[in-house]
């Protein structure tokens, strides 16, 4: 007769792989930490870069940027960098985490 729950499904099993997999997406989002991901808006006059966990590293802007009478482009500039880096930094999440978050290791189980 099996251990574990009816039709042979073992609820040891699935709970330890559910720990590893706590365990690799905790790896993971430490390791993020360190990855810096660049993006730049209005020719390179600004620029932005977005630590892996999505936190605001740096923000450099062209003094050639700064014109007193064009201080809203500035802002839009600005916002539009951080905005990609953000993106980017999600983007690379997505895809440090994606196959852990995927759940490869349960075997596709419905409703996983």
């Amino acid at each position: 007769m099996a251990r574990g729950g009816p039709g042979g499904f073992d609820m040891n099993a699935l709970m330890k792989q559910a720990q590893q997999m706590q365990k690799q997406m905790l790896e993971a989002q430490e390791a993020l930490k360190d990855e810096v991901v660049e993006a730049s808006a209005g020719g390179g006059m600004v620029k932005v870069k977005m630590g892996g966990d999505l936190t605001l590293r740096e923000i450099t802007i062209d003094p050639e940027a700064v014109d007193p009478e064009e201080v809203e482009i500035l802002a839009e500039m600005v916002q539009a960098a951080v905005n990609e880096a953000l993106r980017a930094a999600q983007d690379l999440a997505g895809s440090k985490m994606g196959g852990i978050a995927g759940m490869e290791g349960l075997g596709g189980l419905p409703g996983m």
